[in-house]
């Protein structure tokens, strides 16, 4: 499974929530690829993504997919991204 976390430049929030998404799977069980990209080349990166994970700012970027678009409101909350993974996923 792909993942792919995205921001505006790619360096610091995307960051971030790669890694705390990478921490939230862990603690569900689940084995996922999670990248972190800028919004301005995210349709390279998640060409083959199931999950897409944003700030509410970027969702009208995305544009088309077939990845399910997950917002997450504070990326340092790992209750909520927990909740909002497990429901897409499980």
């Amino acid at each position: 499974m792909k993942i792919v976390a995205i921001c505006g430049v790619g360096l610091g929030t995307s960051g971030i929530l790669k890694v705390n998404a990478e921490r939230v799977l862990d603690r569900l069980g689940i084995d996922a690829d999670v990248t972190a990209t800028d919004v301005g080349s995210l349709s390279a990166a998640a060409a083959d993504a199931q999950v897409i994970l944003s700030s509410p700012e970027l969702v009208e970027r995305i544009g088309p997919t077939n990845a399910d678009v997950i917002v997450v409101e504070n990326y340092f909350d790992l209750d909520e991204l927990e909740r909002k993974l497990d429901e897409a996923l499980g």
